[in-house]
């Protein structure tokens, strides 16, 4: 469906001479190549793990994500570099205020349904939140380019199409920065937003029988899956008196970081007390 809209647009875009339309059309193009993309990156990360890729290909949600983010952002530039020119340089050419209506007026309708097939997901997966991103711009630049043909239906002026065009730049970047930085925090193994690394690293220090911790890292293995590894130092009490054994503590672990924290693949090593100094991951420094 947004496939075909985006032929007829960039088709109607060209014989009409309204970058308004051609705006719409190239955000359009990265909807489809969105689309697409967020497709191949769920199936990708489907994949079972292997001897070379041994977490599978989950992580290619989050560099499609990335990249969704990137190519929407260039594709807003060049649209806003154009849209500059025409104002400084302005255009003879005719626009067909009533042609632009018409074709916006379909690509909000198109974009609109595409958008609410993501719009469940967006929240829990940040490769469906690029999608819906994708297809709310999209859906707001169709409006603005309807109200872009109104203008030009009542007053004639071509400088209002790219002006609008310009407009639609700057709200669509706006719109598009958080998934850029969480998605370019998320390829730098940051903490997920979700995830209180505070919260895990207090809970850990609240366990009976432990009286340390060190080499505590959480991060994220897709959009929409964490891993931590953690190594746990037994209190010198707990050591000699061999509190609770150290399958309950970490049977107790995983289960309370899954349900409190969402975080599915834990790796936890537990220490002796009188281990932990020796152990070459103990600096807070050490990576």
């Amino acid at each position: 469906m947004n496939t075909l809209y985006l032929a007829a647009e960039a088709f109607w875009g060209v014989t009409s001479h309204s970058l308004a339309l051609l705006a719409d059309a190239g955000h359009n193009l990265s909807d489809v190549m969105a689309l697409a993309a967020a497709w191949l990156a769920d199936h990708l990360s489907r994949r079972s793990p292997s001897g070379r890729f041994t977490y599978g290909l989950r992580r290619s949600s989050i560099l499609v994500a990335l990249a969704n983010a990137l190519v929407l952002m260039l594709v807003t530039g060049g649209v806003a570099w154009e849209a500059l020119g025409r104002l400084v340089h302005p255009t003879n050419l005719p626009l067909a205020g009533k042609t632009m209506m018409i074709v916006s007026a379909i690509g909000i309708a198109v974009n609109g349904c595409s958008a609410l097939l993501f719009a469940a997901g967006r929240k829990d997966d940040l490769n469906i939140r690029g999608a819906f991103l994708h297809l709310m711009a999209d859906a707001l630049t169709s409006l603005a380019v309807v109200v872009a043909g109104a203008l030009v239906l009542l007053t004639g002026q071509g400088w209002i199409d790219p002006a609008i065009s310009l407009g639609i730049a700057v709200l669509v970047v706006l719109g598009t920065w958080s998934l850029l930085r969480d998605s370019l925090d998320m390829a730098l193994d940051a903490v997920p937003r979700q995830v209180s690394a505070d919260a895990v690293e207090a809970y850990l220090r609240s366990l009976p029988g432990i009286g340390d911790l060190h080499d505590l890292h959480i991060w994220p293995l897709s959009t929409t899956e964490v891993a931590l590894t953690v190594h746990l130092v037994r209190s010198t009490a707990a050591s000699q008196d061999g509190a609770q054994s150290d399958t309950v503590v970490l049977q107790n672990v995983v289960t309370a970081l899954r349900q409190r924290f969402g975080i599915v693949h834990p790796t936890v090593q537990i220490e002796a007390a009188d281990y932990a100094p020796l152990c070459h991951l103990s600096s807070a420094h050490t990576v």
